[in-house]
């Protein structure tokens, strides 16, 4: 069998996942081992109703108590849970503990080789590197799992693979479920370690539709996948057919270093209302607060837009609407909402709100500025600078410190959300 992968590149991949993140550096921060404290981390913000979410679970907790992340609420807590810590989220200090420990991780590679794939998981291309580091690969997964622990106290596992793939269902099936946190395949061992896995919703990129798309047509594993005949899974499935027999044959030939970009970026930002919002002037309050944040953004990296996109949707999957407009390409805030404001208008059917989404994309240089005829160039340049000044006052103390009036009426929510990162408490840093 490993004839068969011959022709296929052999790299070395470690996936990592700092085990469950936000609830460890929550206990780290209180002094308790994340691995022997029952501790839940809940974000109880307007946005997320249910009496709060419980954002995160030490592993104590989610066996002791049976609680999820992101799936259990507050209302969801057994009564016997008098020993469970309960604290708030403090974003800013998982950011500033991811960085030490992708700081880390940069020790063994160079930046074109490390993929930060989510805050609390990294993949690692260790190819040309890893026999500078020692004897054998899982000797310097420990290591690495060593080297965070010791300096922030976080717990780590490792999967050691040939490709992403093979290091990420590594870690995700075997890492995850032993003392050591370190799990491995390659492809000698395919049909040893892949093969044998039922649960193929715990397979990275195979969710629960497909899943259940799977096992109508008989496939229930990763062996029944890899025998079936690929131009049927091609009909039923598409390109995602042919993607599947391959991942269940191990094989994934994507490089880290050969990165993929998106050719047009663009700059948005979203929000999950505190509430349904039925007035128009109280949606149209937040819409002003998001689009004046996003153009913030793009005068930071020295961009105009000529393409606004504004969405707007209720609390189920139906109703709301989805436009973009092109426009002259501007960065004034005064312009630019007026624009989404418009969108709005003439788009919106009087149904209940609760998801607002702002993007400007369509990005030019911000070197140049486009005559107005019902402006005069003195005016034009008077109304940048306004902007510019705004920009830098928030900047240096604070986006709350200086709003615009109508954020303080009713549905108004952006000095409530100055705070917040991801729509969670940001907390301190250095608390």
């Amino acid at each position: 069998m490993p004839n068969y992968f011959d022709n296929e590149d052999h790299r070395v991949i470690f996936a990592i996942d700092s085990k469950s993140f936000y609830a460890s550096v929550e206990a780290r921060s209180l002094g308790y081992d994340p691995l022997h404290v029952a501790l839940i981390v809940i974000s109880t913000g307007p946005n997320v109703g249910g009496g709060g979410l419980i954002l995160a679970t030490s592993p104590l907790a989610k066996k002791s108590y049976g609680l999820k992340s992101n799936v259990s609420r507050l209302r969801d807590m057994p009564k016997n849970a008098d020993k469970l810590i309960m604290t708030s989220p403090h974003m800013n200090l998982y950011i500033y503990i991811n960085t030490k420990i992708n700081n880390i991780y940069r020790r063994y590679v160079d930046e074109k080789n490390l993929h930060i794939y989510s805050i609390d998981e990294s993949f690692l291309d260790m190819t040309s590197t890893w026999n500078l580091f020692g004897n054998s690969k899982k000797q310097i997964a420990k290591q690495i799992q060593k080297e965070v622990l010791d300096e922030t106290g976080i717990y780590t596992t490792i999967g050691i693979g040939e490709n992403l793939t093979q290091a990420k269902i590594a870690m995700d099936v075997y890492a995850k479920n032993n003392d050591s946190r370190l799990g491995e395949i390659n492809y000698a061992s395919i049909k040893e370690r892949l093969w044998p896995i039922k649960n193929l919703n715990s397979v990275w990129s195979i969710g629960n539709k497909t899943a259940k798309k799977l096992q109508k047509i008989g496939i229930n594993s990763l062996d029944d996948l890899a025998h079936y005949d690929p131009y049927k899974l091609e009909k039923k499935f598409g390109v995602i057919g042919g993607q599947l027999y391959l991942l269940s044959w191990g094989i994934d030939r994507a490089v880290i270093s050969q990165k993929a970009y998106p050719k047009e970026k663009s700059y948005g930002n979203s929000q999950v209302l505190p509430r349904n919002y039925t007035k128009a002037d109280e949606i149209e309050v937040v819409l002003r607060e998001i689009s004046d944040q996003v153009a913030a953004r793009i005068r930071k990296h020295h961009f105009q837009t000529g393409l606004v996109h504004v969405w707007v949707g209720n609390e189920y999957t139906n109703g709301g609407f989805s436009k973009q407009n092109k426009i002259t390409p501007t960065n004034e805030s005064k312009i630019l909402n007026q624009i989404v404001v418009d969108i709005f208008h003439a788009n919106w059917k009087g149904d209940k709100i609760r998801n607002i989404s702002v993007y400007f994309g369509n990005l030019i240089p911000d070197n140049s500025q486009q005559f107005d005829l019902f402006r005069t160039s003195e005016q034009q340049i008077e109304e940048r600078k306004l902007d510019r000044i705004t920009d830098s006052l928030r900047l240096k103390f604070g986006f709350s410190k200086l709003v615009k009036a109508s954020s303080i009426l009713p549905g108004g929510t952006a000095i409530e959300r100055a705070g917040l990162v991801g729509g969670h408490n940001g907390g301190n840093s250095y608390e």
